[in-house]
C-alpha cells in the first residue's frame, strides 16, 4: 500500500474515533439502545477491519524498507487505536445486548485519551534522539 493511502486510512480512523467520542451526547440520560447504536457498532467493526489492513500494510513496509520514525509513529498510533476500537466494540455490543451501560463506554473513551496524548509526547520527545535528529 502506498503511503498516501495509509495516511487516508488513519484519517478515516480518526474520524471514526471522533464520532465515537461524540456519541455520548445523545445519551445524556439512560436510554435503551437505538438504531444509531447499531450503526455505531457497524462503524467501529468496520474501522477495526480498516485498522487491521493498515497495520498489515505498515508491517509490510517496515519489513521491506526498514524502520523510520514515520513508520514507527504510524505503527504505534494504529496499535493504540486498535486497542481503543476493539474494547469500544465490546462495550457497545454489551450495551446493545443490555449487559452494560453506555456510561461504561463513555468512561472508557475519556480514560483512554491520555494514552493518545502519551504516544504523542513519546513521538515528539523520544523519537528525535532515538532516530538521531538531535
Amino acid at each position: 500500500m502506498e503511503r498516501d493511502m495509509l495516511i487516508g486510512f488513519d484519517l478515516l480512523l480518526v474520524v471514526v474515533l471522533g464520532l465515537l467520542l461524540y456519541s455520548p451526547s445523545p445519551h445524556g440520560t439512560p436510554v435503551a439502545p437505538g438504531v444509531f447504536d447499531v450503526v455505531q457498532v457497524v462503524l467501529v467493526v468496520s474501522a477495526l477491519l480498516a485498522d487491521a489492513v493498515a497495520l498489515w500494510a505498515i508491517g509490510a513496509r517496515i519489513n521491506e524498507f526498514g524502520f523510520t520514525p514515520n513508520r514507527v509513529a504510524a505503527l504505534g498510533f494504529n496499535v493504540i487505536l486498535l486497542v481503543n476500537l476493539a474494547w469500544s466494540a465490546v462495550l457497545l455490543i454489551r450495551f446493545l445486548r443490555g449487559r452494560g451501560s453506555f456510561t461504561t463506554l463513555e468512561r472508557w473513551q475519556t480514560d483512554y485519551l491520555p494514552v493518545f496524548a502519551a504516544w504523542a509526547v513519546i513521538v515528539v520527545i523520544v523519537f528525535p534522539p532515538v532516530f538521531g535528529y538531535i
